[in-house]
């Protein structure tokens, strides 16, 4: 009996050296897994993982494996995809994969130009040639048979292909007429040559063409293509745009706190004109006018914390502050 557990043990171990599993070992001596695990040292038994590598490797060298691995690589090979291959041999598409080795998988991009070989084989070419002689287009063609309109241009004979005619013309801009008595009349109103320059859609020499020299309140006409002169400056008694506001008040407003936008936009000129009319020394900076020209200042983030603690909500606050909430929020 000691001679028969000793020999027992010595062909236990021989087998699991050899690469056999436990499970294999205790199927082919008759025993079962815990006696096999008893009778091998501690310090020979594989990890989880290189059990698993052993048991890919000995299942790989049964006939069965073979013929299947033999299966899946002819299949793939003759440029079924891996999910047809699966379909056909009733097996999963990671069993496909784990079947081919890395050097026979097909790029991505080799994958996608064979599917779309394969697909355009089951087109039907004469008929797809009769509808495009007929009138159809190729994107109609390709949303029909659901490929792109590529695909269904290798089917057409060179010879059929149909022109695409002569190239659109730019499309004409959408501006209003541009009558010359309503722009002397407005002019004569008191609007200046900018706003109806970009009101018609035209430059502000086309609008200066069209006002009497007498009437301009520019430069002169000789003057206007000549660079301008050192007396033609401000402030050196050359010709100066006669606008809507004189530079007192253009100067009181500034001062009052609007910017030069706005009096810009109330006398319909340029903001950069209004400028021309302020001394250099007392515009503000991009700073202060940011600080000047924000909505409700004294309403900092304490102050809207302090109102969200009394309970009220975000568009309460608003229209007790006479701001966004969106604002609100951003201050907080």
């Amino acid at each position: 009996m000691v001679r028969d557990v000793k020999m027992l043990s010595a062909l236990i171990r021989r087998r699991y050296r050899e690469g056999a599993s436990l499970a294999v070992v205790a199927r082919e001596l008759g025993v079962s897994k815990s006696t096999v695990r008893r009778h091998v040292p501690a310090q020979e038994r594989r990890d989880a993982s290189a059990a698993a590598r052993q048991r890919h490797r000995s299942r790989a060298q049964t006939p069965y494996e073979q013929v299947l691995r033999a299966q899946v690589v002819r299949l793939y090979r003759s440029g079924m995809p891996q999910q047809r291959v699966a379909a056909t041999l009733g097996i999963s598409v990671e069993a496909v994969v784990a079947r081919l080795e890395p050097s026979q998988r097909r790029s991505k991009q080799e994958a996608a130009r064979l599917a779309v070989e394969q697909q355009g084989d089951l087109l039907p070419k004469e008929e797809i040639v009769a509808r495009y002689v007929q009138g159809a287009t190729m994107a109609e063609l390709g949303k029909l048979y659901g490929v792109h309109p590529t695909t269904i241009r290798r089917r057409i004979p060179d010879d059929l292909i149909r022109s695409r005619g002569p190239a659109p013309g730019p499309r004409p801009r959408s501006r209003r007429v541009l009558v010359e008595v309503e722009v002397r009349r407005r002019y004569a109103a008191g609007e200046s040559a900018y706003v109806l320059a970009r009101e018609f859609g035209v430059s502000v020499h086309t609008v200066r063409a069209r006002i009497p020299a007498a009437d301009w309140r520019g430069r002169p006409v000789e003057e206007a293509s000549a660079p301008p002169s050192r007396s033609a400056q401000p402030g050196s008694g050359g010709v100066r745009m006669v606008l809507a506001f004189s530079d007192e008040e253009i100067l009181a407003r500034y001062r009052a706190g609007q910017s030069a936008t706005a009096i810009g936009r109330a006398a319909g000129v340029d903001c950069r004109t209004i400028l021309r009319r302020i001394p250099e020394h007392e515009r503000r900076s991009h700073l202060q006018a940011q600080r000047l020209n924000r909505p409700a200042p004294d309403v900092d983030a304490d102050t809207i914390r302090a109102l969200r603690a009394r309970g009220l909500t975000w568009e309460a606050i608003a229209a007790e502050t006479g701001l966004s909430a969106k604002t609100l929020r951003a201050r907080a």
